[in-house]
């Protein structure tokens, strides 16, 4: 038994010695690989090629509803939107764009506005949002505006009590030159020559000083969501998709203010009173809105000259006139940008007396136009190209020639050629320009112009000019819209000395012109009377109340 033990044990160990041996001699097995049926297998890729990379989750595209109350300009900004899906119900929008949100993306102006002939010039925000719950008495019998403001005001005052209504952009100034005592609320980039814009509170949009925190006709339009949370990408999305919508309609950097004014001669009664109450006294009412203008305008007719005599109150023998340097210093005072050389009088004190004044507006960095030191620079416009506007000045005599001296060898004011003034403003506006023509006309001491002051006007304006204003006038004159041209026939004196020659000769205008971004907008008429013989004050309500009604009613717009 311990025999067949022992032979037992001896084979099985000659049986594992065999199988060890074979574990070296054999290929050796790969370990096994198990495999999830769950997980997609992928082509095996050969050494040269790369590995692709895990693409990034799906973006979901934003439904967007576009608000159809939103200004004119916004829905055609909008009109072809790429990388969302638009949807004609709000409902089925995951983002709208709409009105009153806190968060804007754009930030839309509105002006309060009236037909021209309009003697109001400011109401308070009180009496308008008074009027617009309560049917308070307001200068305005009924108010029309676009839907976009007008379901905005409903969402700050509540439903109007008022008679406001709901209008399209394009029928607004329709609607109210045809209704007894319409006022309106329009977009700022609908506002034309032919409104009259009315300040709230002193605020207004077309002036430089506008403040946007304290004014009530503001559009805020943003995104407001649907029933679920949006993502962040759906309003980069979204916002990507809206990048070429403006931030606003009105840019300040974007908005010119040109002030024209009547005559200017520092002479004579005008000069005395300087010499008696100080150089820059005529300054004290009007100083402050003339330095505020982009542009400045003077029509000074009298040159600069080192021996001038001590000025007199009034001159008996020929009118000869002439100014003494230091005189200048009120021209600086006011702003000077732009100086007018068309006057009657810069060949009075002789052509050294003309090439030196210009010297002085050179010194100054005054440009001067109308005239110069020979026919070709006094023919020659003034350029300017200012936020956006490029505005160009002609202007010359119309007056007999002995009163424009300017020829190839001497220096003066232009006399009026019309087919050569009216070929050149074809070549500025073709080139761009908002173009400007003052004329030195006749002098009548009436409101109503000449036959000859219309026919010139009307003729600068057909041939493209956007604003004819006479320098000449003593008093003031109507004015007219002719086409798509404002002329002002006259606008008074600034600094001349001609209280109580004539019923009127004491009253003038300021004609304040606004441009944006190449567009003429309009203008504002500032009305100032004389109480001396050298200081143009800005009127009382009551007066300027007056004298805008009798201008008016002239001018055929009441």
């Amino acid at each position: 038994m311990k025999a067949q033990l022992k032979q037992f044990i001896f084979v099985l160990i000659i049986f594992c010695i065999i199988l060890s041996a074979c574990g070296f001699i054999g290929a050796q097995l790969p370990t096994p690989t198990f495999i999830d049926p769950n997980i997609e297998t992928k082509a095996p890729f050969s050494p040269a090629q790369t590995p692709s990379i895990q693409p990034s989750p799906t973006a979901i595209v934003p439904t967007v509803w576009i608000d159809p109350r939103l200004p004119e300009q916004v829905l055609m900004d909008l009109a072809n939107l790429q990388g969302v899906q638009k949807v004609g119900k709000k409902n089925d929008a995951s983002l709208s764009l709409t009105i009153e949100m806190d968060n804007p993306v754009s930030t839309w102006v509105y002006a309060l506005a009236a037909p021209f002939a309009t003697v109001a010039d400011n109401v308070s925000v009180d009496s308008l949002i008074a009027f617009w719950r309560n049917d308070a008495p307001f200068p305005a019998r009924v108010l029309v505006m676009p839907p976009a403001i007008y379901d905005s005001l409903k969402l700050r005052y509540g439903n109007p009590r008022a008679d406001a209504r709901p209008l399209a952009e394009d029928n607004l100034l329709a609607y109210c030159e045809t209704h007894n005592n319409a006022w309106a609320i329009l977009p700022f980039e609908k506002i034309e020559p032919k409104w009259k814009i009315i300040s709230l509170d002193g605020n207004s949009p077309i002036r430089k000083d506008f403040d946007p925190d304290s004014y009530p006709l503001m559009l805020r339009i943003g995104w407001d969501e649907g029933v679920r949370a949006v993502s962040g990408t759906e309003y980069d999305l979204a916002n990507t998709a809206i990048r070429l919508l403006p931030k606003t309609n009105r840019e300040a950097d974007l908005l010119t203010t040109v002030v024209l004014t009547g005559v200017t001669a520092l002479t004579r009664g005008t000069a005395k009173e300087m010499e008696m109450n100080g150089v820059l006294s005529p300054a004290v009412s009007i100083g402050g809105l003339m330095r505020e203008a982009d542009i400045a305008h003077v029509s000074n007719e009298v040159t600069f000259a080192k021996d001038c005599p001590a000025p007199q109150w009034v001159q008996e023998e020929d009118l000869v006139f002439c100014s003494k340097d230091r005189y200048i210093d009120l021209l600086r005072e006011i702003g000077t940008d732009v100086v007018e050389l068309t006057g009657d009088h810069l060949s009075d004190w002789g052509p050294e007396a003309m090439y030196r004044t210009l010297e002085m507006y050179r010194r100054e960095g005054w440009l001067y136009y109308g005239g110069g030191a020979d026919l070709a620079e006094a023919r020659e416009p003034l350029k300017i190209t200012h936020n956006g506007t490029k505005i160009a000045f002609l202007g010359c005599n119309a007056k007999a020639p002995g009163y424009a001296t300017a020829s190839e060898t001497s220096p003066g004011a232009l006399h009026c050629d019309m087919e050569d003034l009216t070929s050149r403003i074809r070549v500025l506006k073709a080139d761009g320009y908002q173009v400007i023509v003052t004329f030195q006309h006749q002098e009548i001491y009436r409101w109503n112009p000449t036959e000859q002051m219309i026919d010139d006007s009307r003729k600068a304006a057909d041939a493209g000019a956007v604003i004819v204003s006479g320098s000449q006038a003593h008093q003031p004159h109507i004015f007219e819209f002719y086409g798509d041209s404002f002329i002002h026939y006259g606008l008074g004196n600034l600094f001349f000395d001609q209280l109580g020659w004539f019923e009127d000769s004491n009253k003038a205008f300021l004609d304040r012109h606004i441009f944006y971004d190449g567009k003429y907008l309009g203008v504002e008429l500032i009305t100032v009377q004389f109480f001396n013989w050298s200081t143009p004050t800005l009127m009382a309500p009551e007066a300027r109340a007056e004298m805008l009604s009798r201008l008016f009613e002239l001018s055929g717009l009441e």
